[in-house]
């Protein structure tokens, strides 16, 4: 009888956590805002911000020293990009700078003035092309454009070599093998396409963090406001809590995850090809483990403010750990472990992969495992620490029928 006692005030106890937890985040404007706001409008922000994915007619400069046919129809070649376009014909390049100076033009393209006769001779010609860094994002496209012209005008070039000698290629158009690049989980090239479903993921275990770390920061305020005693704190074993507060910030987090992973794609178009059940099944591990590494962290808060600088502190770094802006393969192994025990890098890898790319939760099984794994490690970190910590802070509910 006395362990059917203790199976029924477990689970008791566990409702009671789970109620209590309820009534704290619908009662805390701030946490309210995290859980809600923030994944709300998040990520609808950052896709908004890289939309158009792509740059188009981007103006550029041009120096044309030759003054020939042959530069002036490179700068026609330029100009009938996609990526580029030319803004205004300059006499040197000091006048090209000042347009580059006033963002009139993000770029200037100089021909040197033996640009027609080293390709009469056959020799190589030198283009040199000036970027505006200040956005990677306009100098990727601009070297791609000059990159594919390159390209083009060789094959050109190449085949009218051909003819002048007297012969004729048949469906070759002077290129022996013709080569297409098919970017997998990126077809658009786009860079809200490469990024932002990475960065959603990110996105809720970092709100999730967030509200979490607050809650704990009002627990400990309310404790020096009553001399070590939380009013609102209910006596429960420490599982039953840890598992009570994961359940209630489980059911806060399962539509918000249905939203920011499935409908925000949906609504501008990214990379979406996955199967809906199968990532919300793999991102379900993720979110335990976000919980229980939450009040891990929560431990150690003490204000409901210092909550800010845990997830300013942790995002940038969690970000890079991912492997969004640096491959994992290329870190070192201290940081690759260290990167190991972040939920969102699992979640971010395994996501991207079968939402993206359309793998199945089979061949995820790794980052599947990986994150239950941590899921198991903190909620056993989480019990030790809120033994230690409880242990300095007694609740004053007794369980009922017990004596003083």
């Amino acid at each position: 009888m006395n362990i059917l006692s203790d199976i029924r005030y477990w689970f008791a106890s566990l409702l009671r956590v789970w109620v209590r937890e309820f009534r704290l985040v619908f009662g805390d404007a701030g946490v309210i805002l995290f859980f809600f706001a923030l994944p709300l409008i998040y990520p609808v922000v950052y896709t908004l911000i890289y939309n158009p994915e792509v740059i188009r007619d981007l103006p550029v400069a041009v120096v044309d020293h030759s003054r020939t046919a042959e530069s002036r129809h490179l700068a026609r070649m330029i100009d009938a990009t996609d990526a580029l376009e030319v803004y205004q014909y300059c006499p040197d390049i000091p006048a090209a700078r000042r347009l580059s100076n006033e963002k009139k033009v993000f770029g200037i393209v100089e021909i040197p003035s033996d640009y027609a006769r080293k390709i009469g001779r056959g020799e190589q010609a030198q283009i040199t092309y000036y970027a505006d860094v200040s956005l990677l994002l306009r100098y990727r496209s601009a070297l791609g454009a000059l990159t594919d012209i390159q390209i083009e005008l060789g094959n050109q070039i190449r085949g009218q070599k051909v003819e002048s000698a007297g012969l004729v290629l048949q469906s070759m158009d002077g290129v022996p093998v013709n080569s297409e690049s098919v970017f997998i989980g990126d077809p658009t090239q786009g860079f809200a396409s490469f990024i932002i479903p990475g960065i959603i993921v990110l996105i809720l275990q970092q709100s999730m963090i967030l509200g979490i770390t607050m809650i704990a920061g009002g627990v400990s305020e309310r404790r020096r406001r009553n001399r070590g005693y939380d009013p609102l704190a209910i006596e429960a074993p420490a599982s039953a809590a840890l598992i009570g507060k994961t359940l209630c910030y489980l059911v806060c987090y399962i539509p918000m995850t249905l939203y920011v992973l499935h409908l925000v794609p949906l609504m501008f178009s990214l990379p979406h090809v996955g199967n809906v059940w199968q990532y919300l099944v793999f991102i379900m591990p993720m979110l335990i483990a976000t919980a229980m590494l939450g009040q891990c962290l929560g431990v150690f808060v003490t204000e409901r403010e210092a909550s800010m600088l845990v997830v300013v502190f942790t995002s940038v770094v969690f970000l890079f750990l991912s492997g969004l802006t640096w491959p994992r393969y290329a870190m070192s192994p201290f940081w690759t472990l260290v990167g190991d025990f972040i939920p969102a890098t699992w979640g971010v890898e395994g996501f991207i992969r079968l939402s993206c790319n359309g793998a199945s939760l089979a061949d995820e099984a790794t980052p599947y495992k990986m994150l239950w794994m941590l899921s198991a490690i903190y909620f056993v970190v989480a019990w030790v620490l809120r033994r230690v910590s409880f242990g300095r802070h007694r609740v004053k509910t007794l369980r009922p029928g017990s004596k003083n």
